[in-house]
């Protein structure tokens, strides 16, 4: 019993997070993050990384598109380097960054589908029906 309460006292608490504060200007920002709440909202719940095919979407593609189509690049210039898809946002950890932010506000949730011993996080609106979210089919355990 004594070794319990000193073990319990020897661990450190866990820190306290501080508030995400944003460096880009209020009108980028709350485009930035009407544009990923639609794309949540429409393509249902969504990894980080399939968020991120859907944001940086069209924008670069038609950008390398006329690019190659004048058979030059613009010097210096890597369209992966550019904005993607939206106005302001730098990349997928940038991206990452908003969407913490954004469940933080209370504006997305993040919710955990388990199968077995693999767990997949993915971001949703609040009014999604957790149960109904299955992006992977299930393996049968009766079948071996």
């Amino acid at each position: 019993m004594f070794a319990t309460a000193i073990r319990c006292f020897a661990k450190k608490p866990k820190p306290k997070m501080k508030p995400i504060e944003l460096k880009t200007p209020p009108e980028q920002t709350n485009m930035m993050t009407r544009v990923i709440f639609d794309v949540v909202r429409e393509h249902g719940p969504l990894t980080v990384s399939e968020t991120w095919d859907h944001v940086k979407g069209t924008n670069v593609k038609n950008f390398l598109s006329e690019a190659i189509s004048k058979e030059t690049l613009p010097p210096k210039k890597k369209p992966w380097r550019q904005t993607v898809g939206l106005r302001g946002l730098t990349g997928k950890q940038h991206m990452k960054i908003l969407l913490r932010w954004m469940k933080e506000r209370g504006k997305l949730r993040l919710i955990c589908n388990h199968d077995g011993a693999q767990k997949q996080f993915l971001y949703t609106i609040w009014f999604t029906n957790p149960r109904l979210v299955s992006t992977r089919p299930r393996r049968d355990s009766s079948v071996r």
